[in-house]
């Protein structure tokens, strides 16, 4: 596709000058960017505000709208985000080891930039500014590929970023969006070998599995976030109540959001009522085994399928379970290795969660 091909040819000419671009100028475009964000968020608010009515006509709702929504809150956190990542180390030119061969040779292994960076995303706007962050301190060029319900949001926030290149003397082509979102455009993309040195998708489960199973271009797997809380027998119920309602509720539509509780069966009769009672208020589904709808009358029963599901929603499957191997158990049977925890009090149970969970 022209669009795709010219852009590609763009983002290589400056992914050259990117790679050696200079740690203190790579941190001054971060922060120029980060002050341009807080500093314009009525020309971001004003796209996305396109983008929540067209969403809103096209029968969208709940998590979905939740992820591709932002505020004023928002936009300062992409910018601290920038700032965050201004304070890294500069992995660019590190030396990870050097021997010295029989001969006199030097041997070595250096980091260096991969080159071009294709991202195809859903709908989250945050996206945009977080790959623009991260490509450009390890010295790579961008193109990215969100969804169509963010179009406008994406298009305002890539003209900041653009201009904060700009200012600091990078080519604006360091970062590029795609602005064609047709299906067509993310198969195309997923073709473009010599362009792209390496595809990430950013996405729910059928996203990622579209483009590990099609692209020709290398691919860098990210994670579904299929993730559980487990509440131990050693478990403090003050610590556990607020840890559970943030992680389901502050934001369902995330990838760490919680999408499984665990509790421990000799809890379970003190334990259930207290999180249901907070759960429900919250207008939180759940969907719990037999004892679990046993106690909560207004819990559905789990099939199967909801062990294994990344709701990315007010919903919550909930089991009760008869040991930490249990729990561990099901987290390696149903977890997609995102992001696990577990609350105790115990230090050999909090330890063994750690060695043997792979998350």
């Amino acid at each position: 596709m022209e669009e795709l091909n010219h852009k590609g040819m763009e983002a290589r000419k400056a992914s050259r000058i990117l790679e050696r671009a200079s740690s203190d100028l790579k941190n001054r475009a971060l922060t120029t960017a980060a002050t341009l964000l807080t500093g314009q968020p009525e020309m971001i608010l004003a796209a996305n505000r396109l983008d929540l009515k067209q969403a809103e006509e096209s029968g969208l709702k709940g998590a979905f709208v939740e992820r591709l929504t932002l505020n004023q809150a928002k936009i300062k956190s992409m910018a601290e985000g920038l700032l965050a990542i201004a304070t890294l180390e500069d992995p660019v030119g590190e030396t990870l080891w050097m021997k010295k061969r029989p001969n006199g040779l030097q041997i070595g292994q250096r980091r260096v930039p991969l080159g071009v960076i294709g991202i195809i995303y859903e709908s989250r706007p945050n996206v945009t500014a977080d790959v623009f962050g991260l490509c450009l301190k390890t010295g790579n060029a961008a193109l990215l590929r969100g969804g169509k319900e963010a179009i406008h949001t994406n298009k305002a926030i890539l003209e900041i970023l653009q201009k904060s290149l700009v200012s600091c003397g990078l080519p604006a082509e360091g970062v590029q969006l795609v602005e064609d979102t047709s299906r067509e455009s993310a198969v195309a993309m997923m073709k473009m070998n010599g362009l792209l040195d390496v595809l990430i998708p950013r996405g729910g489960a059928s996203l990622i599995r579209t483009v590990v199973e099609n692209s020709t271009v290398p691919v860098i797997e990210t994670g579904v976030g299929n993730c559980h809380i487990y509440v131990d027998e050693a478990a403090d119920f003050d610590m556990a109540l607020p840890i559970i309602m943030n992680a389901k509720t502050q934001r369902p539509g995330v990838c760490n959001a919680a999408e499984s509780l665990l509790i421990h069966q000799s809890v379970a009769a003190r334990f259930l009522p207290l999180v249901g009672k907070q759960l429900h208020e919250a207008g939180v589904e759940i969907r719990g085994d037999e004892q679990v709808t046993a106690a909560l009358p207004y819990a559905k029963a789990a099939t199967e399928e909801d062990w294994g599901t990344e709701y990315l929603d007010l919903i919550l499957s909930v089991k009760v379970v008869g040991s930490v191997d249990e729990a561990i158990d099901h987290i390696h049977r149903y977890g997609t290795k995102h992001s696990e925890s577990i609350v105790t009090n115990d230090y050999a149970h909090a330890q063994k969660f750690l060695d043997e969970v792979d998350a």
